[in-house]
């Protein structure tokens, strides 16, 4: 998958994962859970299907869609990692 599209489709997977999560804390979750337990198996089929060919891009939007903090708390360190190291054109 090209790497654009394997970005932007673990974002939108987090931000689903964030949903869910959100609305298990203000206990809304119950109203929605059938429709939350079918995304949760389209998604399942969707990352099976994406594991055959790329193991670790699957893992990835698990873990978007499972703990989307966690996953964020990954890429803001990822970032502040990239934002300190110098470019070509420091010197």
């Amino acid at each position: 998958m090209e790497p654009e599209i394997a970005t932007l489709l673990a974002d939108f997977v987090q931000k689903v994962g964030w949903l869910r999560r959100d609305m298990q804390q203000k206990k809304e979750y119950e109203r929605y859970s059938a429709r939350f337990l079918r995304i949760e198996q389209k998604f399942s089929a969707l990352a099976e299907l994406i594991s055959l060919k790329d193991p670790e891009l699957a893992k990835a939007l698990r873990t978007a869609f499972q703990m989307p903090a966690r996953d964020s708390a990954f890429k803001n360190a990822e970032h502040q990692k990239r934002m300190k190291q110098p470019g070509p054109d420091d010197n």
